[in-house]
């Protein structure tokens, strides 16, 4: 893969946007994030890996990936694993590329449970609370990296 390429790896449940709480997440789907990030990401001459799994084990195995084809950055939005998941934590440590944690929702604004992030403490960022703004955001900051 060019060295242009970055990951954007979304966690469970995200293939529900645009039905699921939408007063929480919004009534953007998750195509509708994928597609906007895309057209900017073409605009910039990034090559993107757009990716969604319900399993664990498939985003640990996508940010080996990642790493082992030499990816610019990752862009994590690792849904509810964010709060549970020790190996999404480990998997992220391991690697040198740079990965963003991103988040649609503010989750200090929510429930105490989801206060805590085990992806946050090896990302090299977070940017929570801005929708699907966020991927952008997360884009111009892995370019910027």
């Amino acid at each position: 893969m060019a060295d242009g390429t970055i990951f954007v790896l979304n966690g469970p449940n995200l293939n529900l946007l645009g039905t699921r709480e939408p007063a929480v997440y919004g009534t953007a789907t998750l195509a509708d994030i994928a597609d906007a990030l895309g057209r900017d990401a073409d605009a910039r001459g990034v090559i993107l890996q757009f990716r969604q799994s319900n399993h664990e084990g498939d985003l640990i195995d996508w940010l080996h990936e990642a790493a082992a084809s030499g990816a610019r950055a990752v862009i994590l939005n690792p849904g509810g694993y964010t709060h549970t998941s020790v190996a999404l934590h480990d998997a992220v440590k391991a690697i040198a590329v740079p990965v963003i944690e991103v988040h649609l929702s503010n989750p200090h604004a929510r429930e105490d449970f989801r206060r805590r992030s085990y992806v946050a403490s090896a990302a090299r960022g977070t940017i929570a609370g801005f929708g699907g703004l966020g991927y952008q955001l997360a884009l111009d900051a892995a370019l910027r990296l």
